[in-house]
């Protein structure tokens, strides 16, 4: 919204500043995007007499001028043919920027010094008349700003306007709230009614077939007018906001839709069929031709206003061009209505039109305003056009708007503010802008609001008025009383964290796969029919056939990365993903979510050349992995089996993971099957670990134990046992003898020999032994070790090496 200081001050006494309105208009939610003066060119012209005219020496077109501002004489080249001594003109200097960006210098002109220049109308852009230099009246003072002596001096401010603030759309808004902020009265203009002609029933009717779109519609007519150029005030205020001068009749309406905020529209009477309006809507189909001369086709939605015999403007947004207003038009009639704001929203939309009467619409003008401002137009319109008011006007509103009663809360307003604002100040922030407002009790008000704040229709609303008129910077700021408290974390996610930051360390890269994958990524596991794996949760809408299920495992989602990564020339290989999967839970709607961790290795161990060889990962660097990770756990009873196998894994390189006898996890080799199934040029290690049966196994984090003070001692056990024994049945079975001094048991050498016979290897295992009482000695470490060893030797049918 352009808003005319000069213009605001009709209405309204400005005590402000200009600075401090911008400020406390910004602050009451009108923000002002920009301030500037109007015409700022003229701050460098002058009006100046011509003392005398003299003919130039060199050219014959060209006149040699002295003129003056009363105090100083310039020296000007003219080529006006209307120059001549003792005429008053607009000089302007050396510096002023012109209109059309050209920035005037001192200069030589065929030999002569020109200290400025003599300018018309035109040149100035203060009219049309280019024919020769504007001759001021003989009146005017001289040497001034050319804007002051004319007194076309202007602040011109720019005010963003929100949607729900359609009264502020006019310059009575603006100045409704200028008058709050000021504390001053507004003054609405005053309408002088003088009706000199006959009266108005009979000659002209308004018939609303459609109340819904159209709730009001007034018109008042105006005869005998003469249509010409629009006086100087009418003219310089259009032009402040930015609005071209047409004629004076659309002018007025102009004036009044920038004044006032309500749109109207001048028919030429004669040029209405039967002299009557009709709204109803378009019928579906239905052409009309607008004032911009584009034929459009409307929708069944569209308000029409038409008169006996057709359309003549689509309501609201544009008339018509066969009842526009024409220089042989002498008899008007003026529309103003209320349209309801959706629907000329709605059809704006659709026809791809918008005009500064739907802008204003669309956001809601005042009902109860119509009356006022088809007033106001006619009184304007009877006076500069030199017509005739026909007397009375028509005013159709079949279902007069209630307006809401709605009640305001002090100590409810004082609270949600932070304030302690008494109930009558309120009242009076709320009166300055022309609410109907009464004192219940000290802590109620009975609130009616204007019929132009549509947009007010609850008790907090009425809040924010008050917020915003008492000042936002008025609101004490406090702070809440906040007790600042560190929650610890999650204990499962600070082991997710943990183990996350383990597998990083070792090499790893985390990756973050979809939760949906494709059904055939299952079946290529060679899992059991059986297996509740191979019955996922199916997603209803899948974006595509690869991502039709929830996922069950992690391993499809790895393998396919890895996939990726080979297609890209990246063979080594250690990735890892801990995230949920999804499990059916037979009787139950919704899937089990637990977490899981899988990660797979290939390629390389040491991928740089300069530090390692061609050695590449095998099933121990995938175990030792997996116990890093278990020990994160502390757990207790960890072994490692060749048993209950998921059938994607080579038997001959793959072991499950047990804790206390449940199992938790699976490592070892991708299955060759399988590893064609998912097309992968490389052998891969897996390894899977149930991460929620881990965490619930989680011992406590062991205490500080005293380094030992007494020495250990080692026996080794190398047997010759069946090929297919297990390395750890033994060292289980030692283990559980629970020999008290026995500290440690491990694996030391496995070794095969053809003098043995086929079928045999050799597995050596070390003992430690160690008291935390005294020293051992010889002979009492050998007896307990014999005892062992030769048990050993009976339950697995071997023999020492």
């Amino acid at each position: 919204m352009i808003v005319s200081l000069k213009w605001l001050r009709n209405y309204v006494d400005v005590t402000l500043t200009v600075e401090d309105l911008v400020h406390r208009l910004t602050m009451v939610g009108l923000e002002v995007e920009g301030v500037s003066a109007l015409n700022p060119h003229l701050q460098g012209v002058i009006p100046v007499r011509v003392r005398s005219v003299d003919p130039h020496p060199r050219a014959d077109r060209l006149h040699l001028c002295r003129v003056s501002d009363g105090e100083r004489e310039y020296k000007v080249v003219c080529g006006a043919p209307n120059v001549r001594a003792g005429v008053v003109a607009p000089l302007a200097l050396p510096g002023t920027e012109m209109p059309n960006g050209m920035v005037l210098r001192e200069a030589r002109l065929r030999g002569e010094v020109s200290q400025g220049m003599l300018c018309s109308q035109k040149e100035l852009g203060l009219g049309e008349d280019a024919s020769g230099i504007w001759l001021l009246p003989e009146t005017i003072s001289l040497g001034i700003p050319l804007s002051r002596a004319l007194d076309i001096e202007d602040t011109i401010i720019e005010v963003s306007i929100t949607p729900n603030r359609g009264d502020c759309l006019s310059i009575l808004g603006i100045a409704r709230e200028v008058a709050a902020i000021c504390g001053a009265p507004l003054r609405y203009p005053s309408v002088v009614l003088e009706e000199k002609g006959s009266a108005i029933d009979g000659r002209a009717s308004v018939v609303i077939d459609d109340p819904v779109g159209c709730p009001r519609y007034a018109a008042r007519l105006v005869e005998g007018i003469t249509i010409g150029p629009s006086p100087r005030w009418l003219r310089e205020s259009l032009e402040a906001v930015g609005l071209r001068s047409i004629n004076n009749i659309v002018d007025v309406t102009n004036f009044i839709l920038m004044e006032m905020g309500q749109p109207l529209h001048a028919f030429d009477f004669d040029s209405l069929r039967e002299h009557r309006i009709v709204v109803r809507r378009a019928r579906g189909g239905e052409r009309f031709t607008t004032l911009d001369g584009v034929e459009r086709t409307l929708f069944d939605d569209t308000l029409l206003i038409c008169d006996g015999a057709g359309p003549v403007a689509i309501a609201g947004i544009m008339g018509g061009l066969d009842s526009e207003i024409t220089s042989g038009t002498s008899r008007v009639l003026i529309e103003s209505a209320y349209f309801e704001p959706v629907c000329i929203r709605r059809t704006g939309k659709k026809i791809g039109l918008r005009s500064e009467s739907s802008y204003r619409f669309e956001r809601g003008v005042d009902p109860e305003g119509v009356l006022r401002a088809v007033d106001r137009a006619a009184a304007l319109m009877a006076e500069v056009g030199g017509g005739v008011m026909a007397a009375g006007r028509i005013d159709v509103y079949p279902q007069p708007i209630e307006w809401p009663v709605l009640s305001l809360r002090v100590d409810r307003t004082n609270r949600f503010l932070g304030t302690r604002l008494e109930a009558s100040r309120m009242a009076e922030v709320l009166k300055s802008i022309e609410m109907d407002v009464r004192e219940l009790d000290g802590n109620r008000l009975e609130v009616i609001p204007p019929s132009f704040r549509p947009d007010i229709s609850r008790e907090v609303d009425l809040t924010e008025e008050v917020a915003r008129l008492v000042g936002y910077d008025q609101i004490p700021v406090t702070h809440p009383h906040v007790e600042l408290r560190a929650e610890p974390l999650d204990p499962h996610f600070r082991m997710r964290q943990e183990a996350r930051n383990l597998l990083a360390g070792a090499g790893f890269f985390e990756v973050i796969n979809y939760s949906f994958i494709g059904q055939e990524s299952l079946r290529r596991l060679m899992l059991d029919s059986d297996d509740a794996r191979l019955h996922p949760v199916v997603v209803k809408n899948p974006l595509s056939e690869d991502q039709g299920v929830m996922r069950t495992s992690l391993i499809p989602g790895l393998l396919q990365t890895a996939r990726h990564n080979f297609g890209h020339r990246n063979d080594d290989l250690r990735i890892f993903e801990l995230s949920k999967v999804f499990l059916p839970r037979a009787g139950e709607a919704l899937p089990a979510e637990p977490h899981q961790l899988a990660g797979i290795l290939t390629g390389k161990r040491e991928p740089h050349l300069l530090y390692g060889g061609e050695e590449e990962v095998d099933f121990a660097d995938a175990k030792g992995i997996v116990e890093s990770v278990l020990d994160l756990f502390y757990l207790e009873g960890v072994r490692f089996a060749d048993e209950a196998l998921p059938p994607y894994l080579d038997a001959g390189q793959a072991a499950s993971i047990f804790c206390g006898g449940e199992w938790v996890g699976t490592l070892g080799k991708l299955r060759a099957e399988v590893q064609e199934a998912f097309d992968l040029k490389k052998d891969i290690i897996v390894f899977e670990v149930d991460f929620d049966k881990v965490f619930n196994l989680k011992q406590s984090h062991p205490m500080f134990r005293s380094l030992p003070k007494y020495p250990p001692v080692a026996r080794d056990m190398a047997l010759i046992v069946d090929e297919n024994l297990s390395v750890q049945e033994p060292l289980d079975y030692i283990w559980g003898q629970k020999e008290a001094l026995l500290e440690q048991v491990e694996v030391f050498d496995i070794y095969r020999n053809p003098q043995w016979g086929k079928g045999k290897k050799s597995v050596g295992y070390r003992l430690v032994y160690r008291s935390p009482e005294r020293s051992l000695t010889d002979e009492e470490i050998n007896d307990i070790h014999s005892g062992l060893v030769r048990k050993v030797l009976d339950v697995f049918h071997a023999t020492l090496r």
